[in-house]
C-alpha cells in the first residue's frame, strides 16, 4: 500500500478500536546498525526490492511479502547518477569524491550526484505491489509531506519543493531553512524511487550533521563535471538547526510512521 491517495497519512494517532476502522497494517522495521560499505549498501536496497518477487534466487535474503522500512547510516559516499557517468569529466569527479574520504558509486535511479556520510540517515521504504508503477508520482508529494513533518517534529523548519540551482534537482526536494537567518537554506532530503515488476523502493537520503564536508565534496566533484549549481545549497540539517541531531531526526521519523502504520521490528536477512 503507498503512502498516497490510496491511505492519506493522518496527522494524529488514535488506536484503530476509537476511529471505527480496520486494524492498521504492519511495516517491519529494519535498523541497519553498521554499513555494509558504499556499494554494498545500495545494493543491499534493490536485493530487498528483488526479495518482494515469489521466487527470488538471493539464499541471504527472506521473501518481503509486507511493507518494509529499512534505516541505516551510511558510509561516506558520493552517488552519482547514471547521466554523471556519461560525463567527460566523470573519472576526475570519482578521484575528487576519493580524496575527500568518500566512495564513489553510480546509482541505478536517475538524477545528478549526491553525497552523504556518518552524519546522515537513509530511509529505503519498500512494498510488494501489484502495480507499482501506478501510484509513482503520487509518492514522491507523499513521502516529502511525511519527512517534513518528521523534521518540524525534530525542530527543523522544512519546506517542500527544490531551491535554485539544488545540487541532484527534485521537485520534492525538502529543504530546511535558519529561524534566525532566513535566507539561510539548505537541502536537506533528496528522495530516488525504483519498481519492478512485483514492488517499488522508494529511496530517501537525509543530511543531518556534517554540512560543510557534504559541501566541499559536492563542489569538487559538480567542477570537475563541468555542471552549474549553488553550492549554498548543500549542508546538512544542523546548519540551520544547530541542536538537532542523527537520533532525533531517526525518532521523529518512526514517530511519523507509527501514526500510520503498525510498526514491527525485522530483519529481511537469512545470513
Amino acid at each position: 500500500m503507498t503512502p498516497s491517495t490510496e491511505r492519506p497519512f493522518r496527522t494524529k494517532s488514535r488506536p484503530s478500536s476509537q476511529r471505527g476502522e480496520k486494524p492498521r497494517q504492519q511495516l517491519h522495521v529494519h535498523r541497519q546498525t553498521q554499513s555494509l560499505g558504499a556499494a554494498e549498501d545500495l545494493q543491499l536496497g534493490l536485493r530487498l526490492l528483488n526479495g518482494t518477487r515469489g521466487r527470488h534466487d538471493d539464499p541471504s535474503i527472506r521473501q518481503i511479502e509486507e511493507p518494509l522500512l529499512r534505516i541505516y547510516r551510511p558510509q561516506p559516499t558520493v552517488a552519482f547518477g547514471q547521466r554523471d557517468s556519461r560525463l567527460e569529466g566523470f573519472s576526475a569527479a570519482q578521484r575528487a569524491a576519493q580524496r575527500h574520504g568518500f566512495e564513489p558509486v553510480v546509482r541505478r535511479a536517475g538524477g545528478r550526484a549526491a553525497a552523504y556520510n556518518q552524519g546522515s540517515l537513509i530511509i529505503d521504504h519498500i512494498e510488494p505491489a501489484a502495480d507499482p508503477v501506478r501510484e509513482s508520482q503520487a509518492r514522491f508529494s507523499a513521502f516529502a509531506e511525511l519527512y517534513a513533518r518528521a523534521l518540524r517534529i525534530a525542530g527543523i523548519d522544512s519546506r517542500i519543493g527544490p531551491l535554485p540551482d539544488e545540487y541532484c534537482y527534485g521537485e520534492h526536494s525538502v529543504h530546511g531553512v535558519c529561524a534566525e537567518t532566513p535566507d539561510v537554506r539548505v537541502k536537506i532530503i533528496g528522495t530516488a524511487q525504483r519498481q519492478i515488476a512485483t514492488g517499488w523502493l522508494f529511496s530517501s537520503s537525509i543530511i543531518v550533521e556534517n554540512g560543510p564536508t557534504i559541501r566541499r565534496v559536492l563542489t569538487e566533484t559538480y567542477s570537475a563535471m563541468g555542471l552549474q549549481w549553488d553550492p549554498l545549497t548543500a549542508g546538512a540539517a544542523n546548519d540551520v538547526a544547530p541542536k538537532v541531531t542523527v537520533e532525533q531526526v531517526e525518532s521523529a521519523i518512526l514517530e511519523v510512521y507509527a501514526q500510520n502504520w503498525e510498526l514491527t521490528q525485522w530483519s529481511p536477512l537469512l545470513s
